[in-house]
């Protein structure tokens, strides 16, 4: 038995964690300047350019490192993503960040409105609709950076633009601001369709507690905050022998009793790689959430969440391949689901 492995926090988050996902909204327009109303249109531009087929720059070495999948309000998911890019490429303090949701399966728009005074339809296109599009500013560190940003979006098939810009300088004969444009595509799953699920499991460098929700702008530049506390997303699974293997997922549409309470078993369970087949390794204490277990305010109508996370030494486990298959039973609705993480783990 893995001795000192440990439950990250406890095993229920209380409805703040939807906090984050209301927050994650477009801010209402401000009034720009003139400046900011070019930068702005030229980002769309490119970003349209790009979606037609144009090649795109990636001056500042921008790739896509990971997204997430949790459970949002009105029939939505939250999914906050990571992207890395170069810092050093960068030449001045602060960079623009763009993000735009594109549904690959929209919904048909609405049949064009007669025209004033006849019976013709006005002619005018309609203005493009996104799933979700959203846009900010960044500080350029030196070095390697990783930016996190967030949207909400209805299951379904999506392509979701990211743009990092530098300002465009005023100076003549200035050279042109360095710029980078990726495309990625995503299949956001249903959450709200009853069936027994979990979000992402998110391997995390740590899991800090805060003293109070972000602020809406705090949490669009930091979108791994969920309520009273902030995730801080591994940047691989590639660990040493000195770190820990530290876990979080939420638990979706569990079964309840006639108290209204679920009864849901986690088993975590270490296999070892070797010579292309699996051998098992180790496991962990089961999680068991259920009446006995849970806060007696525990609600699922109030918003309270099912939380599983483990944080495992991996003092013990030799050099090699490993994966961890995480086992969620609902035993009410006599349920399984398994979900797993592939890590390695090296002498230094």
């Amino acid at each position: 038995m893995l001795r000192r492995a440990i439950a990250v926090f406890t095993l229920v988050l209380f409805s703040a964690v939807l906090s984050a996902q209301q927050a994650q909204k477009p801010e209402p327009p401000k009034k720009l300047t003139d400046a900011q109303r070019r930068e702005i249109q030229a980002i769309q531009k490119i970003v349209d350019g790009a979606a037609a087929g144009q090649p795109a720059p990636n001056d500042l070495t921008m790739a896509w490192l990971r997204e997430d999948v949790l459970k949002a309000q009105d029939s939505k998911q939250y999914v906050p993503f990571t992207v890395t890019l170069d810092g050093s490429k960068a030449t001045g303090k602060e960079l623009t960040i763009y993000w735009r949701v594109v549904a690959k399966n929209p919904a048909a728009p609405p049949a064009a409105a007669p025209a004033a005074g006849g019976n013709k339809p006005n002619d005018k296109p309609a203005a493009p609709t996104y799933a979700y599009e959203d846009l900010n500013t960044a500080a350029i560190t030196p070095g390697p950076m990783r930016l996190s940003r967030a949207f909400t979006a209805s299951p379904g098939a999506y392509d979701i633009y990211v743009v990092v810009k530098e300002p465009t300088s005023t100076q003549r004969n200035a050279p042109p601001p360095k710029l980078s444009l990726i495309k990625q595509s995503l299949e956001v799953p249903d959450y709200w369709n009853g069936e027994l699920a979990t979000s992402t499991v998110i391997v995390a460098d740590r899991i800090d507690p805060l003293p109070a929700p972000l602020t809406s702008a705090q949490q669009t530049e930091r979108p791994y905050a969920l309520g009273n506390m902030e995730i801080i997303p591994a940047a691989s699974t590639n660990f040493t022998k000195k770190a820990e293997l530290a876990t979080f997922m939420l638990i979706y549409n569990a079964k309840v009793d006639a108290a209204m309470k679920p009864d849901v078993t986690v088993e975590y369970n270490f296999y070892a790689k070797q010579a292309g087949a699996e051998k098992f390794f180790n496991k962990t204490n089961p999680q068991n959430l259920n009446a006995q277990t849970l806060p007696p305010a525990f609600d699922f109508a109030a918003g309270h969440q099912l939380q599983s996370g483990q944080a495992v030494p991996l003092a013990s486990f030799p050099e090699g391949e490993y994966r961890l298959e995480i086992k969620v039973t609902d035993k009410l609705a006599n349920k399984t689901l398994t979900r797993d993480v592939n890590f390695t783990v090296a002498g230094s």
